[in-house]
């Protein structure tokens, strides 16, 4: 399961194995928390390097996984359990070295609270969106629209839909019907680099979206769809009747549904590199 979590406002990719019970956090995002490089990849490079160099088993021990990227696909970038990440900030001089230790065994903690309480992890998500500058309004559709997409995924998954490249295709194909651009043009759009769209969606957005992948799962559901070509074309179908409506209200309100609007902070304060 992978999702992103919150550090002083910045953004860092996890994934969290339900085998083995571990976080896993990706390395990069950390480096850029901890550094405010202007390339946290070639700090990171060249500090893999260094301490490959010096023999340290933690960079040797070190894998990859598959976590969403700047376009939007799922790309393989380095990632450290929590162990690992602690000895790997060892070697990073920070002032945010002792605050981040202690966010760590936070995001610990409040994992197993998940685990007992699902609910607390509805309640953490909306917190954040809090933290954020979101609005009640738009939280509520954006857990609505969550849901959404969590029940097409489900479906896919039953009809025989596994790879996680495929989930992107399909998502794409849903995407790009209702809007008339990829999700990498939308992100482009709205100026993000690793974020999550939907994160920066607008009210409008998010509805469309959700009524998009709600057409499309009872499509698929009615026509049984399987497999990925199926499930494509019920996504073209419920990516029209998206953009049908959308249409409609940008005919009788003379405004885009599709926005630049963002929730990213000023660029003085913050600055985005893609890995």
């Amino acid at each position: 399961m992978s999702n992103i979590k919150l550090f002083q406002s910045k953004q860092i990719r996890t994934h969290w194995d339900e085998e083995k019970e571990t976080w896993y956090f990706s390395i990069v995002d950390v480096v850029e928390v901890l550094t405010d490089s202007v390339n946290p990849p070639a700090y990171w490079r060249k500090l893999k390097q260094r301490l490959k160099e010096e023999g340290n088993e933690t960079v040797t021990n070190c894998h990859a996984l598959k976590m969403p990227a700047s376009d939007g696909k799922m790309r393989l970038t380095d990632v450290a359990d929590t162990q690992q990440l602690l000895r790997l900030i060892q070697s990073i001089p920070s002032p945010k070295a002792e605050p981040f230790k202690q966010w760590l065994a936070k995001v610990g903690y409040e994992r197993m609270q998940e685990v007992a309480d699902p609910e607390q992890g509805l309640n953490r998500a909306r917190e954040n969106w809090k933290k954020l500058g979101r609005s009640d309004k738009w939280i509520q559709q954006r857990m609505a629209g969550q849901e959404t997409r969590n029940k097409l995924t489900d479906y896919w998954k039953e009809s025989g839909v596994e790879k996680s490249d495929d989930f992107a295709m399909l998502t794409n194909i849903i995407h790009q019907e209702w809007t008339d651009m990829t999700v990498k043009q939308h992100k482009d759009l709205k100026g993000l680099s690793r974020q999550n769209l939907r994160d920066h969606m607008s009210e409008a957005e998010l509805i469309f979206t959700a009524l998009a992948e709600l057409s499309t799962r009872q499509i698929a559901e009615t026509e049984q769809a399987k497999g990925i070509k199926q499930n494509a074309t019920a996504g073209k179908k419920g990516g029209k009747i998206a953009k049908d409506a959308r249409k409609a209200l940008e005919q009788k309100t003379g405004k885009s549904v599709i926005t630049s609007q963002n929730f990213l902070p000023p660029i003085s304060s913050t600055q985005e590199i893609e890995e």
